[in-house]
């Protein structure tokens, strides 16, 4: 690539908007702001009702790259089953926009038709609109199709190995190998993550950095949580990884033991019904309630109002978990201590006794006591918070976090010490 041609960078996402990825649109948000032209590329349409309003402030073009995809097939085809006669077709189109289409399809025998399909059509689309790296938030289906895509368009590509998308039971070792062996970078999230891909998958994990996801310290201000009434918050999709089965049952003991409180739970998931039992069984209707979803603003207003954030991880039966929940920097940077278990990066921000109170996971009694601590001493959730903001303001700047991420997009950040892929 010329030196005078603009970097561009293709964000390659499942889904887009989701509501519950305001990191995603938060990074996009600080790349832009720091002058990096970004276009957004959409592989399904969106499946939500609710929406972030942080995502009327992202500038760049969302372009829909569904499968069958547009701009490979006619129209009339959209939503059609792909057949051999549509995948043939398919690839003449592209090799209208792709010279090397043929060649390249030769290096692909082992994947998945549907993949290479939606690839071709991303792969065109970055060509038209002069992108120079493909960078995938997840190493799940979004960096699959970015890899091959890449590879298509003769660009390089980078990926985010966040949570699900490397310790669920449905990932593929083999699978995650090749994404990080052809990778020209890869971001994950905490320590702990990269010591577990270090530890997993050896060499090929030697070009993959640790940068915290960011947030914006303007837009969380903090306040003193010396005289806010007792209110319990939790934040997060209602799905079994979050714990809020266990949080439940400890403002249950909270209530037994005649504690005043109120416990807020923010979010939508599938264990909603399985939750709103919980808490007609035990009778905590008038103490605990399921909010639903909300806009950004409007947990950063419930925040400033709790005394404590409630994040009770859990390792799911089907090894999914959180990685670094971003409510937990949201609430430390507002000045709201945080009770948390020691699951994944968690204890890398929520350092007990110092930045917040960790309780072991699966145990609602001990999350009742620390929910209790906090409750009752404003002293501690003063010191608690006052700590917590400074770490935060230490390694969770959004600017700074972002600007290492735009040096790995263009092949100008690699971990010290780390020798190079291609060399072993």
């Amino acid at each position: 690539m010329s030196r005078n041609t603009p970097f561009r960078v293709g964000y390659v996402v499942k889904r887009y908007p989701r509501y519950s990825e305001t990191f995603v649109v938060r990074e996009i948000l600080a790349h832009e702001a720091a002058g990096l032209d970004i276009e957004i590329f959409s592989l399904r349409p969106s499946n939500d009702g609710h929406f972030q309003d942080l995502i009327a402030r992202v500038k760049a073009r969302v372009n829909p790259v569904y499968f069958p995809a547009d701009g490979l097939l006619p129209e009339a085809l959209a939503g059609a089953t792909l057949g051999a006669t549509h995948f043939w077709k398919s690839l003449g189109v592209a090799a209208t926009t792709l010279p090397n289409v043929w060649d390249t399809l030769g290096t692909m025998v082992d994947e998945e038709a549907r993949h290479v399909y939606q690839s071709l059509a991303l792969a065109c689309a970055v060509r038209r609109s002069n992108i120079s790296h493909l960078h995938a938030p997840f190493a799940s289906e979004a960096t699959t199709i970015a890899r091959l895509a890449a590879r298509f368009a003769g660009i390089t590509y980078s990926f985010t190995a966040r949570a699900k998308d490397i310790f669920h039971e449905s990932v593929r070792p083999d699978d995650l190998r090749k994404k990080l062996e052809d990778a020209s970078g890869v971001v994950t999230i905490s320590d702990f993550h990269l010591a577990y891909l270090r530890e997993t998958y050896g060499w090929l994990a030697d070009r993959v950095i640790q940068v915290y996801n960011g947030l914006d310290l303007e837009e969380f201000p903090y306040s003193e949580p010396r005289d806010r009434p007792p209110v319990i918050l939790a934040v997060g999709r209602l799905v079994e990884k979050k714990g809020f089965g266990d949080l439940i049952d400890a403002c249950s003991l909270l209530a037994r033991r005649g504690r005043e409180f109120r416990c807020r739970i923010v979010g939508a998931g599938t264990l909603g019904p399985d939750l709103r039992d919980r808490i007609v069984r035990l009778g905590l209707s008038e103490r605990v309630e399921l909010v639903g979803p909300r806009p950004q603003g409007d947990v950063i207003r419930e925040m400033r109002g709790a005394s404590v954030l409630a994040m009770p991880c859990i390792v799911g039966d089907d090894g999914d978990r959180d990685g670094l929940p971003n409510v937990i920097q949201e609430a430390l940077a507002l000045g709201t201590p945080v009770v948390s278990t020691d699951v994944t990066g968690i204890p890398e921000v929520v350092r007990d006794g110092e930045t917040g109170l960790q309780v072991p996971q699966k145990n609602p009694p001990a999350l009742a006591e620390a929910l209790e601590r906090l409750l009752l001493d404003p002293e501690l959730r003063v010191r608690l918070a006052r700590d917590g903001r400074d770490l935060i303001e230490a390694e969770f700047d959004i600017r700074r976090n972002t600007a290492r991420r735009r040096d790995l997009f263009r092949g100008e950040l690699r971990p010290a010490g780390q020798t190079l892929v291609g060399a072993h």
